[in-house]
């Protein structure tokens, strides 16, 4: 007679994921993304607990995904990710051998290249805090979440070079800064200077910082040379800690920028900042 499986209780299962998680130091995307694919692995079967199911089981989520809901390669591969993180790091067991399932299909799609008019024409579209950003990528080569994540110390004037923390492979590596944004991207500090000032006197000046670190140093979320260069406007509360302050600007924000320029530019190419 076969044995009745039992449920498994997802919030407890979410806890225990997302401790996993912030222990190996995860971003908090790829967190998000995680939680939802282990959810959906769970109801998928049902409801039983994953520590009851191993490889045909994951072998029959990921079947699923590239033949019934047809998800492309990178999504795939996400979730796959999140069962392997599952097993490994939560459940500390080896579910088999699940590698014979078919793969979703890699879209082949050329890379949009706009040319240097169109550029120029995009850049001149973009406003405000947006434009330095926007010009800041485009002289350095650096991806827009790196580029949101600049502390006030990674900026080098003596040098004329940023120093970009834990980018692709979560290496440190410098990029110029070019002569042409020094002036802009400095006046822009006495700006952000000027707001740290002002969140000091209310007590609202702490910034995030990685737990290693702000254990080591506990002034340190406090300091000038920790807070974002290019800070939200408005106070967020941390989704972790629940702990209100000040965050980088979100990358929908750029995003939505360069779409309102681009169809100002009247540039037709789908494109994004990622």
């Amino acid at each position: 007679m076969p044995h009745p499986f039992r449920k498994a209780n997802l919030q407890a299962l979410d806890r225990a994921v997302r401790e996993a998680l912030r222990t190996r130091h995860y971003a908090l995307r790829t967190e998000k993304a995680y939680v939802q694919w282990i959810r959906r692995f769970v109801i998928f079967h049902g409801g039983r607990r994953p520590s009851d199911m191993a490889a045909p089981e994951i072998q029959q989520f990921l079947t699923y995904l590239a033949t019934k809901r047809r998800v492309t390669a990178s999504t795939q591969n996400q979730a796959l990710g999140a069962l392997v993180f599952l097993y490994r790091h939560v459940l500390k067991k080896e579910p088999g051998d699940f590698s014979d399932f078919p793969r979703a299909r890699r879209p082949k799609r050329l890379p949009v290249v706009l040319s240097r008019p169109e550029v120029q024409a995009l850049l001149a579209h973009l406003q405000g805090v947006e434009s330095l950003v926007g010009r800041l990528l485009y002289g350095t080569g650096m991806r827009i979440s790196e580029a949101l994540r600049l502390r006030v110390q990674d900026l080098g004037s003596d040098r004329s070079e940023i120093t970009v923390r834990a980018g692709k492979g979560d290496k440190d590596r410098r990029v110029p800064l070019p002569a042409s944004l020094k002036a802009d991207l400095y006046a822009h500090l006495d700006e952000r200077r000027r707001q740290y000032e002002a969140d000091r006197a209310e007590g609202m000046h702490e910034v995030e910082l990685p737990n290693a670190l702000a254990r080591k140093y506990p002034q340190a979320p406090f300091e000038w040379k920790w807070q974002y260069v290019f800070a939200s406007p408005t106070f967020s509360v941390d989704p972790r800690t629940r702990t209100r302050r000040r965050h980088h600007l979100h990358p929908i924000r750029g995003q939505r920028a360069v779409k309102k320029a681009a169809n100002a530019a009247g540039l037709t190419a789908h494109f994004c900042l990622s």
